[in-house]
């Protein structure tokens, strides 16, 4: 793969390695039990992998729909060169129901009064997807009345085109447990109704969405035209306790330089509030990375960085700008050495979803959280099928 160079040095950096995510979303479509198209969701900086770079890698292998968050996000991708469809997931201020006419993006309807808000706005025709609350309580019409929902679809003002239907299958991730399962089976047969009812009324051309990374290997069905892939893509799990198709792996490295080595004596306490105290000799590394990059602050006294391919527990508290770590068995350790947050260092690995472990929370949260701060390294993708 060949490395994009940026004018930084080497402080605090992520590593970006677009073939992976390519070989990812390939995988991903190999994988599937039911086989469907795919929507790339970029939202959210492409969970901090860099929207634009991610968009234009996935668009060259073949992807032509797109998911994003807000207004912002869709015109960025647009304007970096995206071709196909972009889709806004969520709420957009009717005052800039333009920008939606004007780059040709497709708006979520998120219920009624919205609705007839955005067409009172719009300049022009807006393509849209009206989302359905199959029991998320997030977002939608109530499929739990799906006369009324069909009805709404129906009575859409002009000059909104709603060309769509989607739905979130919001326990997907968890298709071991009887009861989750159960409701994910209740909530697409709530979709699958509206969607009927839309047919019958001569509304033929809608298709609904539904398949999220999860549902699209674990609940698969006919119905959806696509799925919606998000958190594998990057590849990190949806659940700690989803299995992975083989060869899917993140995309993503974090990593910052050793800046200073120094000894500390017994009775020498390290960092804020004196958290930590030390008990013999020992051998501190210094890093600049803290909590403004998104190096939580949970991490102090209990996380590890890997050096030379070991484990280097976290001393003290997390600063906003440097932690602190014990080097004192890893030899030769000096500044100027590579540290590495997430990724792979000899024989260890310790990705994003091992973070998520233990600081109880998810994959997503950690690599959304890696700060704008953090300079991005892109790697590009190889020839077609390298990483297979």
């Amino acid at each position: 793969m060949t490395q994009i160079s940026v004018p930084f040095g080497r402080r605090c950096w992520a590593e970006v390695d677009l073939g992976q995510i390519v070989s990812n979303y390939r995988l991903y479509r190999e994988n599937m039990p039911v086989k469907k198209d795919v929507m790339a969701v970029v939202k959210a900086d492409a969970y901090g992998h860099g929207d634009v770079r991610v968009s234009l890698a996935l668009q060259q292998a073949g992807c032509r729909r797109f998911a994003v968050s807000n207004v912002q996000e869709a015109v960025r991708i647009r304007e970096a060169g995206v071709t196909g469809e972009i889709l806004i997931l969520g709420y957009t201020p009717v005052s800039e129901a333009g920008l939606l006419c004007r780059f040709g993006i497709t708006q979520a309807l998120l219920d009624e009064e919205y609705a007839q808000a955005l067409a009172k706005a719009a300049p022009g025709p807006i393509a849209c997807h009206y989302a359905l609350d199959t029991g998320m309580r997030r977002i939608g019409l109530n499929a739990d009345a799906p006369e009324a929902a069909a009805r709404a679809v129906l009575d859409t003002p002009p000059p909104l085109q709603v060309t769509g239907l989607f739905t979130h299958l919001c326990a997907a991730d968890t298709p071991d447990n009887d009861a989750t399962r159960a409701f994910t089976g209740l909530q697409q047969q709530k979709a699958a109704k509206v969607l009927e009812l839309l047919h019958r009324a001569g509304q033929t051309g809608l298709y609904l969405h539904e398949l999220n990374s999860a549902a699209g290997l674990y609940e698969p069905e006919e119905l959806s035209l696509f799925s919606r892939l998000g958190i594998i893509l990057y590849g990190l799990k949806p659940d700690a306790g989803n299995k992975m198709p083989d060869g899917i792996r993140p995309a993503l490295s974090w990593k910052c330089a050793v800046s200073m080595v120094k000894t500390i004596l017994p009775g020498d306490t390290v960092g804020y509030g004196r958290t930590f105290r030390a008990e013999r000799p020992m051998r501190v590394a210094t890093l600049p990375v803290g909590y403004a990059d998104g190096f939580r602050r949970a991490l102090s006294g209990r996380g590890f960085v890997l050096i030379r391919g070991q484990k280097a527990p976290i001393l003290g508290r997390v600063c906003m700008d440097q932690i602190m770590a014990d080097v004192s068995f890893i030899e030769g350790a000096a500044p100027g050495d590579e540290a590495v947050l997430l990724g792979q260092s000899g024989a260890f690995t310790f990705t994003a979803d091992d973070m998520a472990l233990m600081l109880d929370t998810i994959g997503y949260e950690i690599v959304c959280g890696i700060s704008a701060r953090v300079p991005r390294v892109y790697f590009e993708p190889q020839e077609e099928g390298a990483h297979k």
